[in-house]
């Protein structure tokens, strides 16, 4: 029911996702976006923001009531702040979805949970505009956004590199289409989690199988000894939460983690894998503008 008045992007890839996402729709610079819209959606990546916000502010560009939103997971509306002092409305709406810069992306607004803040005054008017969208409203305290963040950074993003991981260990296997064999384990996995938690924790580390970790800690570091270091990490918080949980014996226990505590001894400095540390990454196009989403 909105009708779209303008858009900023500047890169090439920016440039075509607006006119693939946005046909017809002027491409302006971002000061303009803001003279045409009543609502501004801000979509770039955490880092930019503040300064992207201040300095629409100290140009003029940010007018008395206008509702300026802004899709961060990281930040509150306390971002939004400098627009405030210029008499905007600031509003924080964040989905909890992982999007491609495609049209599909608008499909996956149906349902989805988007983390909301604003001045109480206008929490309202926020959970109204998700609701639009079809999205469902979670009020997230503006002190709680970077734990809100981090949990869902927790959930999606290192998931897909242990997805990743698992599919090139079973290439080198010799599985041929391994996203085949994973895509019915990770589901029910997954559907398992959601609807028991802890209990649903199964395999080698929950059953205290030290002997069986060991072999994988030992494969792992002929094969890909990049991964050794993620998996210790994982085995050592699995098994702490299966012996909170009474699923993992504690005379089982102490020999699994001494398997743990010896793999990481022999892992060094160098065991681990880098990458990025923003926790937005994968949702963002590889040009990291975001403007279009």
């Amino acid at each position: 029911g909105h009708r779209p008045v303008a858009v900023s992007g500047v890169s090439d890839a920016s440039r075509r996702r607006a006119e693939l996402m946005l046909p017809g729709v002027p491409l302006l610079p971002p000061a303009e976006v803001l003279q045409r819209a009543e609502l501004v959606l801000l979509t770039v990546p955490d880092d930019t923001l503040p300064g992207l916000v201040a300095g629409l502010a100290e140009t003029g560009a940010v007018r008395p009531g206008q509702l300026l939103a802004h899709t961060s997971g990281r930040y509150g509306a306390k971002v939004l702040d400098p627009a405030l002092r210029a008499g905007a409305l600031p509003l924080a709406l964040h989905p909890a979805m992982t999007f491609t810069g495609t049209p599909v992306d608008v499909q996956r607004l149906a349902g989805c949970s988007f983390g909301v803040t604003a001045p109480e005054e206008l929490r309202l008017a926020a959970e109204a505009l998700v609701i639009e969208m079809g999205g469902e409203p979670e009020w997230i305290a503006e002190e709680m956004r970077p734990l809100y963040h981090a949990a869902l950074a927790l959930g999606a993003n290192h998931l897909v590199t242990l997805v990743a991981q698992s599919m090139e260990l079973l290439r080198e296997v010799g599985v041929e289409a391994p996203d085949r064999m994973l895509g019915p384990l990770l589901g029910a996995a997954l559907d398992n989690a959601l609807r028991s938690g802890d209990a649903a924790l199964t395999g080698p580390v929950a059953r205290g199988d030290a002997g069986t970790v060991a072999a994988h800690v030992a494969e792992l570091r002929r094969h890909a000894p990049q991964t050794v270091a993620g998996y210790l990490a994982m085995a050592r918080a699995t098994a702490d939460r299966a012996l909170a949980h009474g699923l993992l014996k504690p005379e089982l226990a102490e020999d699994l983690l001494g398997v743990l505590a010896d793999g990481a001894a022999g892992t060094g400095a160098t065991g681990g894998t880098h990458g990025s540390d923003d926790p937005d990454g994968p949702d963002r196009p590889d040009d990291g503008e975001g403007d279009v989403r």
